[in-house]
Protein backbone atom coordinates (compact mmCIF):
# COMPACT_ATOMS: atom_id res chain seq x y z
CA UNK A 1 0.00 0.00 0.00
CA UNK A 2 2.86 2.20 0.35
CA UNK A 3 4.64 2.03 -2.46
CA UNK A 4 2.22 1.56 -4.63
CA UNK A 5 1.32 3.41 -8.50
CA UNK A 6 -1.24 6.12 -7.73
CA UNK A 7 -0.96 9.89 -8.40
CA UNK A 8 1.27 11.96 -6.69
CA UNK A 9 3.01 15.14 -6.51
CA UNK A 10 6.13 14.88 -8.96
CA UNK A 11 8.84 17.91 -8.82
CA UNK A 12 8.89 19.72 -12.06
CA UNK A 13 10.77 23.05 -11.25
CA UNK A 14 13.04 24.79 -8.77
CA UNK A 15 14.07 27.90 -7.79
CA UNK A 16 15.62 29.95 -5.19
CA UNK A 17 16.59 33.63 -4.47
CA UNK A 18 19.02 35.37 -2.07
CA UNK A 19 19.76 38.70 -1.47
CA UNK A 20 22.69 40.70 -2.85
CA UNK A 21 23.98 41.59 0.60
CA UNK A 22 26.91 39.14 2.13
CA UNK A 23 27.72 39.53 5.43
CA UNK A 24 30.96 37.34 6.30
CA UNK A 25 31.96 36.24 9.70
CA UNK A 26 34.67 39.12 10.31
CA UNK A 27 32.15 41.97 9.22
CA UNK A 28 30.24 39.77 12.11
CA UNK A 29 33.39 39.84 14.80
CA UNK A 30 33.27 43.97 13.86
CA UNK A 31 30.23 44.52 15.99
CA UNK A 32 29.97 41.14 18.09
CA UNK A 33 32.60 39.49 20.19
CA UNK A 34 33.58 36.54 17.76
CA UNK A 35 35.34 35.60 15.24
CA UNK A 36 35.29 33.83 11.84
CA UNK A 37 37.58 30.83 13.24
CA UNK A 38 34.93 30.43 16.28
CA UNK A 39 31.57 30.57 14.14
CA UNK A 40 33.41 28.03 11.64
CA UNK A 41 33.94 25.98 14.08
CA UNK A 42 30.86 25.45 15.79
CA UNK A 43 28.39 25.98 13.04
CA UNK A 44 30.14 25.50 9.91
CA UNK A 45 28.80 28.91 8.60
CA UNK A 46 31.44 31.50 6.65
CA UNK A 47 29.10 34.03 5.71
CA UNK A 48 25.31 34.75 4.74
CA UNK A 49 22.32 36.73 2.87
CA UNK A 50 21.21 40.13 4.13
CA UNK A 51 17.76 41.28 2.75
CA UNK A 52 18.08 44.98 2.44
CA UNK A 53 16.18 45.95 -0.59
CA UNK A 54 14.89 42.33 -0.47
CA UNK A 55 11.47 41.27 1.21
CA UNK A 56 9.98 37.98 1.87
CA UNK A 57 7.61 38.87 -0.80
CA UNK A 58 9.79 39.70 -3.44
CA UNK A 59 12.16 37.03 -2.54
CA UNK A 60 9.31 34.34 -2.55
CA UNK A 61 8.25 35.48 -6.28
CA UNK A 62 11.31 35.08 -7.81
CA UNK A 63 12.16 31.90 -6.31
CA UNK A 64 8.09 30.83 -7.62
CA UNK A 65 8.77 32.40 -10.70
CA UNK A 66 11.94 30.31 -11.68
CA UNK A 67 10.20 26.96 -10.12
CA UNK A 68 7.73 27.73 -12.76
CA UNK A 69 9.62 28.68 -15.82
CA UNK A 70 11.60 25.38 -15.37
CA UNK A 71 8.15 23.21 -15.29
CA UNK A 72 7.47 24.67 -18.74
CA UNK A 73 3.80 25.54 -17.48
CA UNK A 74 1.98 28.71 -17.35
CA UNK A 75 0.98 30.45 -14.15
CA UNK A 76 -2.79 30.20 -14.49
CA UNK A 77 -2.46 26.41 -14.60
CA UNK A 78 -1.50 26.49 -10.54
CA UNK A 79 -3.91 25.16 -8.53
CA UNK A 80 -2.20 26.22 -4.89
CA UNK A 81 0.61 28.18 -3.90
CA UNK A 82 1.70 27.52 -0.14
CA UNK A 83 4.14 29.64 1.27
CA UNK A 84 5.94 28.62 4.30
CA UNK A 85 7.32 31.78 6.09
CA UNK A 86 8.20 32.62 10.00
CA UNK A 87 9.13 36.43 8.68
CA UNK A 88 6.25 38.17 6.50
CA UNK A 89 6.52 41.46 5.68
CA UNK A 90 2.81 41.51 7.06
CA UNK A 91 0.38 39.50 8.92
CA UNK A 92 -2.33 39.81 5.95
CA UNK A 93 -2.31 39.60 3.50
CA UNK A 94 -0.49 36.68 3.38
CA UNK A 95 2.55 35.83 1.43
CA UNK A 96 1.21 33.23 -0.84
CA UNK A 97 -1.56 35.69 -1.91
CA UNK A 98 1.19 38.54 -3.02
CA UNK A 99 3.15 35.98 -5.05
CA UNK A 100 -0.50 34.78 -6.63
CA UNK A 101 -0.95 38.29 -7.52
CA UNK A 102 2.43 38.70 -9.02
CA UNK A 103 2.83 35.57 -10.99
CA UNK A 104 -0.42 35.94 -12.51
CA UNK A 105 -1.93 32.65 -11.17
CA UNK A 106 -5.22 34.21 -11.16
CA UNK A 107 -6.72 30.18 -10.52
CA UNK A 108 -4.59 29.28 -7.47
CA UNK A 109 -5.63 29.50 -4.21
CA UNK A 110 -3.15 30.61 -1.84
CA UNK A 111 -2.35 30.55 2.13
CA UNK A 112 0.86 30.50 4.14
CA UNK A 113 2.04 28.01 6.67
CA UNK A 114 4.23 28.20 9.79
CA UNK A 115 6.10 26.08 11.10
CA UNK A 116 9.53 27.87 11.50
CA UNK A 117 12.54 25.81 10.23
CA UNK A 118 9.62 22.66 9.58
CA UNK A 119 8.34 25.16 7.14
CA UNK A 120 8.79 24.22 4.16
CA UNK A 121 8.30 20.39 4.64
CA UNK A 122 5.20 20.43 6.11
CA UNK A 123 3.87 22.68 3.75
CA UNK A 124 5.63 20.00 0.75
CA UNK A 125 3.65 17.38 3.37
CA UNK A 126 0.74 19.54 2.85
CA UNK A 127 0.66 20.08 -0.93
CA UNK A 128 0.64 16.15 -1.64
CA UNK A 129 -1.93 15.70 0.90
CA UNK A 130 -4.65 18.28 -2.04
CA UNK A 131 -2.84 16.53 -5.03
CA UNK A 132 -2.80 12.78 -3.75
CA UNK A 133 -6.65 13.58 -2.72
CA UNK A 134 -7.10 14.69 -6.68
CA UNK A 135 -8.19 18.62 -5.19
CA UNK A 136 -5.18 19.75 -7.17
CA UNK A 137 -3.09 19.00 -9.36
CA UNK A 138 -0.17 21.40 -10.28
CA UNK A 139 0.87 23.06 -6.11
CA UNK A 140 3.67 25.31 -6.03
CA UNK A 141 5.30 25.67 -2.66
CA UNK A 142 8.03 28.45 -1.56
CA UNK A 143 10.14 28.62 1.78
CA UNK A 144 11.01 32.32 2.03
CA UNK A 145 12.45 33.88 5.46
CA UNK A 146 13.66 37.98 5.80
CA UNK A 147 15.16 35.92 9.38
CA UNK A 148 17.14 39.07 9.62
CA UNK A 149 15.21 41.33 10.50
CA UNK A 150 14.35 39.51 13.77
CA UNK A 151 17.59 38.83 15.17
CA UNK A 152 19.02 41.07 17.73
CA UNK A 153 22.41 41.57 15.97
CA UNK A 154 23.89 41.93 19.70
CA UNK A 155 23.79 38.85 20.57
CA UNK A 156 26.23 36.28 19.82
CA UNK A 157 24.16 33.28 20.45
CA UNK A 158 21.72 33.83 17.65
CA UNK A 159 23.20 36.38 14.94
CA UNK A 160 25.92 34.50 13.58
CA UNK A 161 23.47 31.17 12.54
CA UNK A 162 20.57 33.24 10.40
CA UNK A 163 20.21 34.55 6.91
CA UNK A 164 17.62 35.51 4.83
CA UNK A 165 16.23 33.79 1.69
CA UNK A 166 13.70 31.67 -0.91
CA UNK A 167 13.24 28.80 -2.41
CA UNK A 168 10.89 27.08 -4.18
CA UNK A 169 9.47 23.72 -6.25
CA UNK A 170 6.43 23.19 -8.57
CA UNK A 171 4.76 19.84 -7.38
CA UNK A 172 2.32 18.46 -10.49
CA UNK A 173 0.20 15.45 -10.05
CA UNK A 174 1.90 12.66 -11.72
CA UNK A 175 1.60 8.58 -11.40
CA UNK A 176 4.02 7.46 -9.23
CA UNK A 177 5.12 6.21 -5.76
CA UNK A 178 3.46 7.63 -2.94
CA UNK A 179 5.21 7.74 -0.03
CA UNK A 180 4.00 8.83 3.55
CA UNK A 181 5.61 11.13 5.65
CA UNK A 182 6.58 11.26 9.43
CA UNK A 183 6.19 14.86 11.26
CA UNK A 184 6.16 15.45 15.04
CA UNK A 185 5.63 18.45 17.65
CA UNK A 186 6.27 18.62 20.89
CA UNK A 187 5.04 22.02 22.43
CA UNK A 188 6.08 21.53 25.76
CA UNK A 189 10.01 22.44 24.41
CA UNK A 190 8.92 25.62 22.62
CA UNK A 191 10.91 27.77 25.03
CA UNK A 192 13.95 26.29 23.73
CA UNK A 193 13.64 28.82 20.56
CA UNK A 194 11.04 31.63 20.40
CA UNK A 195 10.11 34.20 17.88
CA UNK A 196 8.62 37.49 17.95
CA UNK A 197 5.14 38.28 16.90
CA UNK A 198 3.72 41.53 15.39
CA UNK A 199 6.05 44.57 15.34
CA UNK A 200 8.75 42.16 16.88
CA UNK A 201 6.41 41.74 20.10
CA UNK A 202 5.17 38.78 21.88
CA UNK A 203 3.27 40.23 24.50
CA UNK A 204 2.09 37.69 27.83
CA UNK A 205 1.58 37.60 31.31
CA UNK A 206 4.27 35.52 33.33
CA UNK A 207 3.06 33.63 36.55
CA UNK A 208 3.33 36.97 38.66
CA UNK A 209 0.94 38.50 36.39
CA UNK A 210 3.30 40.97 35.31
CA UNK A 211 3.40 41.53 31.11
CA UNK A 212 6.83 40.38 29.53
CA UNK A 213 8.05 41.40 25.95
CA UNK A 214 10.11 39.53 23.70
CA UNK A 215 11.60 41.67 21.09
CA UNK A 216 13.99 38.82 19.40
CA UNK A 217 14.70 35.34 18.45
CA UNK A 218 15.79 33.55 21.18
CA UNK A 219 17.51 29.96 21.53
CA UNK A 220 18.95 27.68 23.78
CA UNK A 221 21.53 26.25 21.92
CA UNK A 222 22.37 23.38 23.64
CA UNK A 223 18.45 22.28 24.38
CA UNK A 224 18.29 22.76 20.67
CA UNK A 225 21.40 21.05 19.29
CA UNK A 226 20.62 18.00 21.14
CA UNK A 227 16.70 17.79 20.61
CA UNK A 228 18.09 17.80 16.21
CA UNK A 229 20.65 15.22 16.97
CA UNK A 230 18.05 12.86 18.92
CA UNK A 231 14.63 13.60 16.92
CA UNK A 232 16.35 13.87 13.25
CA UNK A 233 18.07 10.54 12.82
CA UNK A 234 14.75 8.89 14.39
CA UNK A 235 12.10 10.49 12.25
CA UNK A 236 14.54 9.50 9.53
CA UNK A 237 14.60 5.89 10.30
CA UNK A 238 10.37 6.03 11.33
CA UNK A 239 10.10 7.72 7.78
CA UNK A 240 12.01 4.68 6.37
CA UNK A 241 10.25 2.13 8.41
CA UNK A 242 6.92 3.40 7.25
CA UNK A 243 7.19 3.07 3.35
CA UNK A 244 9.55 -0.30 4.16
CA UNK A 245 12.91 1.18 2.64
CA UNK A 246 16.59 1.02 4.14
CA UNK A 247 19.11 3.29 4.45
CA UNK A 248 21.13 2.17 1.58
CA UNK A 249 17.91 3.01 -0.44
CA UNK A 250 18.54 6.33 -0.20
CA UNK A 251 20.95 8.40 -2.36
CA UNK A 252 20.91 12.04 -0.67
CA UNK A 253 19.60 13.40 2.79
CA UNK A 254 18.39 16.36 2.09
CA UNK A 255 18.32 17.74 5.62
CA UNK A 256 17.57 21.60 6.79
CA UNK A 257 20.61 23.51 6.66
CA UNK A 258 20.65 24.74 10.46
CA UNK A 259 24.64 24.02 11.35
CA UNK A 260 26.93 21.67 10.23
CA UNK A 261 27.79 20.14 13.56
CA UNK A 262 23.78 18.48 13.34
CA UNK A 263 24.45 17.31 9.87
CA UNK A 264 27.50 15.60 11.16
CA UNK A 265 26.27 14.19 14.17
CA UNK A 266 22.67 12.95 12.01
CA UNK A 267 24.97 11.35 9.32
CA UNK A 268 27.01 9.34 12.19
CA UNK A 269 24.15 8.13 14.03
CA UNK A 270 22.67 6.65 11.12
CA UNK A 271 26.39 5.60 10.56
CA UNK A 272 26.16 7.24 7.23
CA UNK A 273 28.71 8.69 4.83
CA UNK A 274 28.70 12.75 5.48
CA UNK A 275 29.21 12.73 1.28
CA UNK A 276 25.38 11.30 1.57
CA UNK A 277 24.52 15.07 3.50
CA UNK A 278 24.98 17.68 0.91
CA UNK A 279 25.62 21.06 2.41
CA UNK A 280 25.60 24.75 1.49
CA UNK A 281 25.08 26.65 5.19
CA UNK A 282 28.61 27.50 4.62
CA UNK A 283 27.23 30.50 1.95
CA UNK A 284 23.54 31.16 3.43
CA UNK A 285 23.36 30.18 7.15
CA UNK A 286 20.01 28.89 8.37
CA UNK A 287 17.61 30.60 6.46
CA UNK A 288 15.27 28.70 8.11
CA UNK A 289 11.66 27.22 6.14
CA UNK A 290 13.58 28.18 3.03
CA UNK A 291 16.73 26.00 3.40
CA UNK A 292 15.94 22.85 1.89
CA UNK A 293 14.48 23.94 -0.89
CA UNK A 294 16.98 26.63 -1.99
CA UNK A 295 19.43 23.55 -1.39
CA UNK A 296 17.76 21.39 -3.65
CA UNK A 297 17.63 23.91 -6.44
CA UNK A 298 21.17 24.15 -5.81
CA UNK A 299 21.83 20.38 -6.25
CA UNK A 300 18.61 20.33 -9.06
CA UNK A 301 20.92 22.98 -11.17
CA UNK A 302 23.81 21.86 -10.75
CA UNK A 303 23.16 18.35 -12.12
CA UNK A 304 23.87 16.71 -9.00
CA UNK A 305 20.63 14.65 -8.66
CA UNK A 306 19.48 12.43 -11.10
CA UNK A 307 16.58 11.07 -12.54
CA UNK A 308 15.17 7.85 -10.22
CA UNK A 309 17.39 8.67 -7.39
CA UNK A 310 15.88 8.82 -4.07
CA UNK A 311 15.74 11.13 -1.75
CA UNK A 312 14.86 12.34 2.35
CA UNK A 313 13.85 15.34 3.60
CA UNK A 314 14.00 15.74 7.13
CA UNK A 315 13.64 19.63 8.75
CA UNK A 316 13.28 20.16 12.46
CA UNK A 317 13.12 23.68 14.34
CA UNK A 318 11.03 25.84 16.54
CA UNK A 319 7.38 24.38 17.91
CA UNK A 320 9.21 21.68 18.94
CA UNK A 321 8.77 20.41 15.18
CA UNK A 322 10.35 17.72 13.08
CA UNK A 323 9.69 15.83 9.88
CA UNK A 324 10.89 14.19 7.04
CA UNK A 325 9.52 13.03 3.88
CA UNK A 326 10.56 10.59 0.73
CA UNK A 327 10.74 11.28 -2.63
CA UNK A 328 11.67 9.88 -6.24
CA UNK A 329 13.58 13.17 -7.96
CA UNK A 330 12.08 13.06 -11.96
CA UNK A 331 13.72 16.18 -13.08
CA UNK A 332 16.24 15.47 -15.87
CA UNK A 333 19.41 18.21 -16.69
Amino acid sequence: MNKEQTITGVIRGTGACVPKRILDNKEIAGFVDTSDEWIRERTGVRRRRIAEKETTVSMACEAGRQAVEEAGISPDEIDMILVATGSPDQIFPCTACRVQEALGADGAVGFDLNAACSGFLFAYNTAQAYITSGICRTVLVIGSESISRLVDWTDRGTCILFGDGAGAVLLQAAEGKTYRPAAHSDGSGGAALTGPGVRNRIRSIDKDGRESKTEYITMNGKDVFQFAVRKVPQVIQEVLERNELFLEDIDWFVLHQANARIVDAVARRLRLDIGKFPMNLQDYGNTSSASIPILLNELNRKGVLKKGQKLVLAGFGAGLSWGASVLDWDLER
